[in-house]
């Protein structure tokens, strides 16, 4: 059993980032003012459905989408991971916070990054466009990013 309170750099489905189940540890790690939300990543539709209801108008798009997240009407935000290695670690987790792995406003640095991590996954990618973001309503969409 992995403790929640462990800290994961890995290659994610967009870029380069840490992983844990606890906010409190990436707060430490990237120096970020406490209670700012942060994205949840989830390996399959069926664990978003256990957390959320979506809206009956979204369904297919969520099911289609790919490298997307989206923001729920009560604010929070999930993504559903398809890439396989990111998706390994993800069904053992269960869920997990996600985050880049860079200081909270700043570039991404491969010593900063292994230097916080309590766990590495090999091998580290490069890092490649990030997610877009779509903000949901019940029957309106915007998007963020």
């Amino acid at each position: 059993m992995i403790p929640p309170s462990t800290l994961f750099l890995t290659s994610t489905d967009t870029t380069v980032g840490f992983l844990s189940q606890d906010p409190a540890i990436l707060d430490r790690a990237k120096g970020r003012p406490a209670g700012m939300p942060y994205l949840r990543v989830l390996p399959s539709l069926s664990a978003l459905r256990e957390r959320t209801r979506v809206p009956r108008s979204h369904r297919r798009r969520l099911r289609r989408a790919v490298h997307t997240t989206f923001i729920f009407p009560k604010g929070e935000a999930y993504r559903i991971v398809r890439d396989l290695r990111h998706l390994l670690l993800l069904e053992r987790l269960g869920w997990a916070y996600s985050s880049s792995a860079n200081p909270s406003g700043g570039a991404y640095d491969e010593a900063f990054a292994r230097s916080c991590a309590d766990i590495v996954v090999e091998p580290l990618r490069l890092a490649r466009p990030p997610s877009s973001i779509y903000r949901l309503g019940r029957h309106k969409i915007r998007k963020i990013r």
